[in-house]
């Protein structure tokens, strides 16, 4: 199963009081972005993959694909692709009359985007993609991300969940 990950607000939380996790070594930071990386989304991550879960991220921003994967890395998480906006774009208009959804992870043959707008949950409603919406508050969102997949992986998942 394919599982992307939105970055800012749903990875990367800068919000006033948000907790994050402990700064990666300094020789990691020297070639990373530093962003702060969302307090509890390092272990989820790696326990979907040991699950056999394949991770993406699936991003607006564009942020260099490579930077997102060693900032990942120094965290101990491994993804397989980042789909910033420029590989979204490359793959999705192919006129500049052409605009596609925000996102469109069923274009890239990801299983489930986990993002943080209800915006690309009614995009998913409309175009056919499974969306699980956290928002960057929220204490229980890797439950909530877990028990997305298994349903997803059962054939329980309700689209916009």
């Amino acid at each position: 199963m394919r599982v992307s990950f939105d970055l800012d607000d749903t990875l990367i939380c800068y919000g006033p009081g948000t907790p994050c996790e402990p700064r990666p070594a300094w020789y990691w930071r020297a070639v990373t972005s530093g962003e702060p990386l969302r307090h509890g989304a390092a272990a989820p991550m790696r326990t979907l993959r040991a699950r056999g879960c394949e991770l993406w991220v699936y991003t607006t921003s564009h942020r260099p694909p490579l930077s997102v994967k060693l900032w990942l890395r120094a965290y101990g998480v491994r993804v397989r692709r980042v789909v910033n906006q420029d590989v979204h774009d490359r793959y999705l208009r192919r006129t500049t009359r052409d605009y596609p959804p925000s996102k469109n992870p069923r274009a890239f043959g990801i299983d489930l985007h986990v993002d943080d707008s209800d915006g690309v949950r009614m995009e998913g409603e409309e175009h056919g993609f499974r969306v699980v919406v956290v928002s960057p508050d929220d204490e229980g969102w890797a439950a909530k991300v877990l028990a997305a997949v298994e349903d997803a992986m059962s054939g329980r998942f309700r689209r916009g969940a």
